[in-house]
């Protein structure tokens, strides 16, 4: 038996779910030792995820705890852990916790309870004996039986529901000594959902705890815990993060997650989605655009894995293992820039957790249009180039000041200490960006502007060199007291009568700038050049002179990390043509975008400058403290490292 990886140290993997039924009736039939041989031999994985139990609730495998789907013909799970403890693979299991169908059907009262009384037809209630009764006992027994490496437990903390069954309802009133809310407008609605979150962590504490304890080594995480989904501080030790972005928009969302997991301070990865959705079939990806999908992670410093489904019958086929190898190929040549890799810290964006959870009516779903001006913000300052992480504000406390600037998009809701912390960052030297007239307004004295009136809905011209755009939403009009016209804004597409629309002062030793209308939200929604450009004009007002600079178009975005080995990487990714829309479902052709001039500013003249995958050699100067390196062409991803 060979060694295998342990999650925190492997790089590429991939995942297998079939999410078995009572409908299935071949499952396992053509899962051979010889197929999975091939897979591991052509493609090479550090881990590979099988199919345990989905969200119907069957098991793929003979269980004698729960219920095996009837379509069970042969034991694939078996088969593959044979194989890949010959093959010195880790296995995996795709295992849903909190969604299991099969086990409300057969015991009613395990089910939450939805608001209008009726049990949920998918979420089990954390408050019930789910947990005790099947999950954790079965999960022992997979542990038992195929000596399993891990688990993902899929369709948990995203499944979790708010719940008025007896339980929760008879644990609510002990700890508040009340009746249940009955909606959004109560206003014990928001401890409503907060007693929700305490008590899916500690659901969650308890079964993670029992499988470690059954197996110490056992690599655990619940799908998209601790991510952007759920963005509270880590408490529970799962051993890794992880999360399968959506099959269309896979680089918008892998954007924002990537740089929010490489700060969490936990091994992590994401996972791609190997196909689309057309109605009932499966429009798989070309291996071209699961690269490009795989350079958004890879860039961050985070593992990689992607999602295929077998047959119903358990057969990886020949032409998935062909374009897997070509994926795999792609991240192995990356994975010594890569894997491993530390930020330069240069932009962070705040995610406004508070904002977000208070926004959102799920217990742990915050990916809706509560977080529009998030993405927004940075889709907008990749665009410009900068060099951005994603933070919440526990971590970012911790670290404000290793950050040239801070920018918070629009959010009604900031804990008073992090405002008090962003604004002692900025009087010590710090540039502090406010993007959104919520969040802009909290620092009315601060920006050294006076808001006259409340925001009002209207129509906002803004001019660029390219085009002229119009930003629909709420804008704040001020009156400038201390501040500098950074950006006007127009009620018409005619330019002479202007009002601001972003403003900037000084701040102690520091810079404060805002932009006072829904420009986060906006750049999400259209992406147009006029609204990039006043963040741009006040980007460049608050940081005139970024470490690192591009002359680039704006669908190549940059990040500044150091390998583990300490060498200094300018990762660059071509996200021409990455798929937007699910009307273009195949990414079949990247166009190379070039020359690109870099300027990265040194305190001394490098050894080396070398382009990586491949160890060429950029034409490069290093003129007073400036490293200029030109980079003849990019196809999808690559660094100029320098040594």
């Amino acid at each position: 038996m060979a060694d295998r990886l342990r999650r925190k140290d492997a790089f590429f993997g991939l995942h297998f779910d079939l999410h078995a039924s009572a409908d299935d009736t071949e499952l396992g039939a053509e899962t051979t030792e010889e197929n999975i041989r091939e897979l591991i031999e052509r493609v090479r994985p550090d881990w590979v995820q099988w199919d345990c139990k989905g969200h119907p609730g069957y098991t793929c495998w003979p269980t004698e705890v729960g219920w095996t789907s009837p379509g069970v013909v042969r034991d694939s799970l078996a088969i593959l852990r044979e194989v890949t403890a010959e093959m010195g693979v880790a296995l995996l299991i795709h295992y849903s916790g909190v969604i299991d169908e099969k086990a409300i059907a057969e015991h009613p009262e395990w089910a939450a309870m939805e608001a209008d009384g009726e049990p949920s037809p998918r979420a089990t209630s954390t408050f019930g004996d789910y947990v005790n009764e099947l999950m954790i006992p079965q999960l022992r027994e997979v542990v038992a039986k195929y000596d399993v490496d891990g688990m993902w437990i899929d369709g948990d903390c995203w499944g979790t529901a708010l719940d008025r069954s007896p339980r929760a309802v008879e644990a609510w009133r002990e700890q508040t000594g009340a009746e249940p809310p009955a909606g959004p407008d109560d206003e014990a609605w928001a401890d409503w959902k907060d007693f929700h979150r305490a008590q899916f962590l500690s659901y969650l504490k308890h079964w993670v705890d029992a499988l470690h304890e059954t197996k110490p080594d056992l690599d655990i995480t619940s799908n998209w815990m601790y991510s952007t989904y759920a963005p509270v501080e880590p408490e529970v030790a799962l051993d890794y993060l992880s999360g399968d972005f959506s099959p269309a928009s896979s680089c918008e969302r892998a954007r924002l997650e990537a740089r929010y997991l490489a700060s969490i301070g936990v091994p992590w990865d994401l996972m791609a989605w190997g196909f689309n959705r057309h109605w009932e079939a499966r429009l798989h990806k070309p291996a071209l655009q699961l690269q490009q999908e795989a350079g958004v992670v890879l860039m961050q410093g985070g593992a990689f894995q992607y999602y295929y489904q077998p047959t119903r019958a358990g057969r990886v086929p020949k032409h998935f293992i062909d374009t897997a190898a070509q994926v795999a190929d792609f991240c192995r040549a990356r994975q010594g820039i890569c894997q491993g890799s530390t930020t330069v810290p240069q932009v962070a964006l705040l995610l406004p957790t508070d904002h977000l959870m208070r926004a959102s009516d799920r217990v742990f779903h915050t990916g809706g249009p509560e977080r529009h001006d998030t993405e927004g913000c940075l889709h907008a300052l990749l665009a410009l180039h900068y060099s951005v992480d994603v933070l919440a504000g526990w971590r970012l406390v911790e670290c404000i000041d290793e950050y040239e600037m801070v920018a918070v998009p629009n959010a009604t809701v900031l804990a008073d200490e992090l405002r008090a912390a962003l604004v002692d960052y900025a009087r010590r030297g710090g540039s502090l960006l406010l993007l959104g007239p919520d969040v802009a307004r909290m620092f009315e004295q601060e920006l050294g502007v006076r808001c006259d009136g409340p925001a009002e809905e209207t129509t906002a011209h803004l001019d660029s060199p390219l085009s002229m755009g119009a930003t629909c939403g709420r804008w704040q009009a001020v009156t400038q007291l201390e501040a500098d016209e950074v950006a006007l804004r127009y009620p018409t597409y005619e330019t002479r009568h202007g009002v601001p629309a972003a403003t900037a002062a000084s701040l102690g030793e520091g810079m404060i700038g805002a932009a006072w209308g829904p420009v986060g939200e906006d750049y999400r929604k259209v992406h147009h050049p006029a609204t990039r450009g006043l963040i741009g004009a006040l980007t460049a007002r608050l940081l005139p002179e970024p470490l690192v600079e591009l002359d680039a178009p704006p669908q190549v975005e940059l990040s500044l990390r150091r390998s583990a080995d300490g060498r200094l990487c300018v990762h660059l990714l071509n996200l021409s043509n990455a798929q937007r829309a699910d009307s273009y479902l195949a990414v079949e052709d990247i166009p190379t975008v070039g020359p690109i001039e870099l300027r990265l500013r040194l305190s001394e003249e490098p050894a080396s400058v070398t382009w990586e995958p491949g160890g060429g050699k950029p034409d490069w100067t290093y003129v007073d403290g400036i490293l200029k390196a030109t980079v003849p062409e990019l196809h999808v991803h690559g660094a100029v490292v320098v040594e």
